[in-house]
């Protein structure tokens, strides 16, 4: 394993090898990002980039297929679910060896057991600072968890979690407290990642040892870079049964800008580039037109709708926004078709005039949910119900943002234009880095924050659960997460829960989509926009594809030609 400074760009062109299909080995790919990563502890990962690094370093039991999103065998190379629908057992694949590291004897890695599940899952029902996670992912599904959770305060139960139980070194068996329709989408998000004992030991929230083809090398903040290498102990082959991953480095560049990161790409610094703004996209196109009409660029550029939004979050804990009058007024008060077309410049599938959940799963249809669209009319009489006929009386607010790329602040600077149009209000905002805006939302410190969500994993619940209310801490000294705003509805809680635990997928969303609409009616959050995404990506990339919660797998990428790769400094 290197230590911090060991990783050079360039040192020469190093040929590639040649492997089955004509695939290739060797070469560095680079992917441009807008944040920085800010922890690979999976029980805390809760930003985008974190989960993307996490997934290439760490491995669950189960993993997605990158194309559908479908659940593909991963630590675990089969499983049984019984007829209840409620206990499951995992027969582990021999030969997944964790990435060999100083926490190990002779600093190589041994091989994942069943033991290490247990244990894993155990720290993910174990109440820490670090573990922010609980309540999305094994909270109201395995047996006894929450029991677990709330004893884990005065120490880790003798006993440990019983309804996982280790049958042999490959063989785990968990029993859910009712079917899941959800479950196996959560084993396989980065949250429930599967770590070794003695790194956790050794190095607490620092870990960064998976079993995944991926090696931490590296973070560079001040120059933006974190650079991951090649596992040369990872356990998976291609379907063609090449030895994976075929690239020898992996980098994330985080740029300040979207401009920083379009110019990286042209320079050819980096190979992908997500969430351009439709501006910088249509310009690129005008320049190259010719290369384009020619099918010459070298790059491919793919627009796709997402499964993420973009809403303002109100902290419902203290004035003026524990009055839902005062929330529904500023929700009528936004023209969304507005911020669309004259701020994003297009760029989104469409305006939040429905629920927080994207028009971009099937069979959940979102137009069945009311939500909230421009009516000044409506804006005005509810402000004037809430009691604040006088606008002058009515308190200073803030929003809260991080940088986001220059959009996040012109989306604030519309927001705070409208209002004042509208109900006569000043709305001011300040910029914080990514992480300063979380604490503040965690905290219940800031009056309004302008969030957005991807999904971890392709169900409405992941939506839904950032108001579920059951977790959410009686006292501000506190943190709450993933419900920052603290909303609390037992009505909404509710269905919520019989949406997690419904048998089939139909009467989940039947469940989900009733729990959403009791939330829209209370208005904890004002909705802005469904996301779309452009992604450049350099046409030499290969096995990469694009889907709607931005899951990316890259150990099956190789590269047609490379240009200078990292080399490490002896």
């Amino acid at each position: 394993m290197c230590v911090p400074g060991c990783v050079l760009r360039g040192g020469g062109k190093k040929k590639q090898l040649p492997g089955k299909g004509g695939r290739l080995y060797g070469g560095t790919l680079t992917i441009s990002e807008t944040e920085e990563c800010e922890s690979l502890f999976p029980i805390s990962v809760s930003d985008a980039v974190s989960v993307f690094v996490t997934n290439q370093i760490y491995e669950g039991l189960v993993k997605f297929n990158m194309r559908d999103l479908t659940i593909r065998p991963s630590i675990a190379e089969r499983w049984e679910i019984d007829e209840s629908g409620t206990i499951y057992t995992f027969h582990l694949k021999k030969g997944v060896f964790f990435q060999d590291d100083a926490c190990f004897p002779g600093s190589k890695g041994r091989e994942v057991k069943a033991a290490d599940v247990k244990y894993s899952f155990e720290l993910l029902c174990t109440q820490s600072p670090d573990n922010v996670n609980f309540n999305a992912t094994l909270n109201n599904n395995i047996k006894g968890a929450k029991e677990f959770y709330q004893a884990s305060s005065k120490g880790k139960p003798a006993a440990g979690l019983e309804s996982i139980r280790v049958i042999d070194d490959t063989t785990v068996q968990i029993t859910l407290q009712a079917p899941s329709t959800s479950f196996m989408n959560i084993l396989a998000s980065a949250p429930a990642s599967i770590v070794p004992r003695e790194g956790v030991e050794k190095y607490g929230n620092q870990l960064h040892i998976g079993t995944g083809p991926f090696l931490f090398s590296v973070q560079d903040k001040q120059a933006g870079n974190l650079v991951l290498l090649k596992n040369p102990n990872y356990h998976r082959s291609d379907s063609l049964g090449n030895k994976l991953p075929f690239v020898d480095s992996l980098v994330i560049k985080s740029s300040a800008t979207k401009a920083d990161q379009l110019a990286a790409f042209e320079k050819g610094e980096v190979d992908v580039v997500l969430g351009l703004p439709s501006e910088s996209v249509r310009t690129l196109v005008e320049e190259q037109i010719e290369q384009f009409k020619s099918k010459n660029t070298g790059y491919i550029l793919e627009r796709t709708p997402e499964m993420a939004c973009h809403f303002l979050e109100f902290n419902l804990s203290r004035p003026p926004f524990d009055d839902e009058r005062v929330r529904k007024a500023i929700s009528y008060a936004i023209d969304r078709n507005k911020i669309i077309d004259e701020v994003l410049k297009g760029e989104a599938y469409g305006p939040g005039i429905y629920g927080i959940t994207p028009p971009s799963f099937r069979e959940y249809d979102i137009t069945k949910i009311k939500g909230y669209d421009y009516n000044p009319d409506m804006a005005n009489r509810l402000f004037y119900e809430s009691g604040y006929k006088d606008k002058k009386v009515f308190p200073g607010v803030k929003i809260v943002l991080n940088s986001g790329g220059a959009k996040n602040t012109k989306v604030a600077l519309e927001v705070q234009k409208q209002l004042m149009e509208v109900l006569g209000i000043r709305v001011d905002f300040e910029v914080k880095t990514f992480a300063q805006k979380v604490d503040d939302s965690r905290y219940a410190r800031a009056d309004m924050v302008l969030n957005a969500w991807l999904a971890d994993y392709p169900n409405p619940e992941n939506f839904l659960w950032l108001f579920y209310g059951a977790p959410v801490p009686a006292t501000l000294d506190k943190p709450s997460y993933p419900n920052t705003s603290r909303y609390k509805n037992p009505e909404f809680d509710k269905l919520f829960e019989k949406g997690r635990m419904a048998k089939t997928r139909d009467e989940s969303y039947l469940f989900f989509s009733q729990a959403e609409q009791v939330m829209m009616n209370d208005a904890p959050i004002l909705m802005l926009w469904y996301d779309e995404n452009y992604r450049l990506i350099k046409s030499r990339v290969k096995k990469l594809p694009a889907n709607p919660i931005r899951y990316r797998d890259c150990s099956e990428v190789y590269l047609m030609e490379t240009p200078a790769i990292p080399a490490e400094k002896k």
